[in-house]
């Protein structure tokens, strides 16, 4: 990247995008100017990475090619407050915050600011995420491919229409805690069994890991690869039988339906 790039709110989420872009040499650490709240946050971002680290988000975003927007969406009001005024045509603007429409940022900005949103997930922080983009009413390609080249350093990117952001939040956003629930309940599982939680969870982690890189890699239907286990009266289907009787499908639909409705919410 030529220029420079600004990281306002490095939490979990900026700092995982600082790790990976560095990581993979998008930037230099003397390109990325990087505020948080807290001064000995700073000094540990600093410390870490190299970066140009402090609390004046203003300052960070004035003379930022690329402005990163990370805070919680809680804190965005405040946010666009100190730095929305001071933003112009010439940056790309990109919103990794949950549930926050372009258009409120684009009111608290000059006019044809261009804001691209954001959705990605926690696999982030080991380069495996899923980003979703959805570019603003001023965002053009030249916009959205930089957002793709941000987010394509630590995971895959994928482009959609705004109005499906609510569902893509509920179904990838918050998509890895319904797995680490389920690798909970296996573990549990295993325990109950005989087996140690160690060993239990060195058996459900590396069944998951194989299970969802034959889901990616095979490109075969997630059914076609579940009747592929399941044997005519073997212990996969008896498994199977009780998880239907017990409503899980339909649980794991309501649930996922119930996170995009408070997405929606949160938006508004």
């Amino acid at each position: 990247m030529d220029g420079t790039l600004a990281i306002l709110g490095t939490g979990r989420m900026g700092e995982a995008l600082l790790s990976g872009l560095l990581r993979v040499g998008w930037v230099r650490p003397e390109q990325v100017r990087c505020t948080v709240r807290r001064p000995e946050r700073a000094r540990q971002l600093a410390d870490t990475y190299g970066v140009r680290a402090g609390t004046d988000s203003a300052e960070a975003a004035e003379g930022a090619d690329v402005i990163v927007l990370a805070v919680k969406p809680q804190n965005l009001a405040d946010l666009l407050a100190e730095v929305g005024p001071k933003l112009h045509t010439g940056q790309t603007v990109i919103s990794v915050l949950a549930g926050v429409p372009t258009t409120t940022i684009q009111d608290a900005t000059p006019e044809d600011v261009p804001v691209v949103r954001v959705m990605s997930n926690p696999p982030v922080q080991v380069d495996e995420a899923m980003s979703v983009l959805a570019p603003g009413t001023h965002a053009g390609p030249e916009h959205t491919a930089v957002a793709e080249e941000v987010l394509g350093a630590v995971g895959r990117v994928m482009t959609l229409g705004e109005e499906h952001l609510d569902a893509v939040t509920a179904l990838s956003g918050s998509g890895p805690a319904y797995v680490f629930l389920l690798a909970e309940a296996m573990i549990d599982a295993g325990i109950l069994l005989g087996i140690s939680r160690d060993v239990a969870t060195e058996l459900v982690v590396q069944s998951i890991s194989g299970a969802a890189k034959m889901l990616r890699d095979t490109g075969r239907h997630p059914v076609e690869l579940r009747e592929g286990v399941t044997s005519p009266g073997g212990t996969t289907i008896n498994a199977i039988r009780v998880l239907e009787e017990e409503r899980v499908r339909a649980a794991f639909i309501n649930a996922i339906e119930a996170a995009k409705k408070r997405s929606e919410e949160l938006g508004r």
